[in-house]
């Protein structure tokens, strides 16, 4: 028996895989969580063979973590189910120990065989991420130019107006009317996200796509 958890931060999302896996003989989810903490919490109680793993949890990344998910277990196997299809989240999430990566518009067919082949200890990716793969292996390169430009939610981008220009995390609360912590999290995934550093990052990324000066 497969045992398999999901995270994604849409509910409905999660019991609609849930739905099609109960169907399924050799297959078990064994818990589905929507964030960070419910995921880690869920790990100590019972550890599956197999994580569905969206990329974008809220606030949250799903990049950041497969990172610290691996980091405790390193014998779970990741595979990212996300609607992202730039070719940085690819990379990104596989560098960061992602066994396979399928886009959410697949089958629930091309979901199950997926789940088989990483549960194997093999790699699953659907056909157009093999093709940035073989398109980065071949050239020797990795996403650059416009693909690193990396999609932004509207509150990650208006967090990042505020820290280019200068405002401080309690400034930034105040202003947007969210808590301290909120922000910090926001802070900290744009750093993951934008692969940066620090703020002078952060910074450097904002004037590079024009939100300020």
């Amino acid at each position: 028996m497969i045992k398999i958890g999901i995270v994604d931060d849409h509910k409905i999302f999660r019991d609609g895989v849930t739905s099609i896996i109960e169907d399924v003989e050799n297959m078990e989810v064994i818990w589905s969580t929507s964030n960070t903490k419910e995921t880690i919490a869920s790990l100590a109680q019972s550890l599956p063979d197999v994580i569905l793993m969206d990329i974008s949890l809220g606030s949250e990344s799903g990049i950041t973590l497969t990172k610290e998910i691996l980091i405790t277990y390193p014998e779970v196997r990741i595979l990212a189910l996300s609607m992202h299809f730039e070719d940085n989240y690819i990379v990104k999430i596989l560098e960061a120990g992602a066994k396979g990566y399928i886009l959410k518009d697949s089958g629930s067919e091309e979901m199950l065989r997926a789940i088989n082949t990483v549960n194997n200890g093999n790699t699953y990716y659907s056909n157009h991420v093999s093709s940035v793969l073989i398109k980065h292996i071949t050239q020797g390169t990795k996403p650059t130019g416009r693909s690193l430009e990396v999609p932004l939610t509207k509150r990650e981008l208006e967090v990042l107006k505020l820290i280019a220009e200068e405002y401080s995390n309690p400034e930034i609360a105040e202003k947007l009317y969210i808590s301290i912590r909120t922000v910090d999290t926001h802070r900290r995934n744009l750093l993951d996200k934008l692969d940066v550093k620090n703020t002078a990052g952060l910074v450097k990324y904002a004037m590079k796509i024009g939100i300020t000066e």
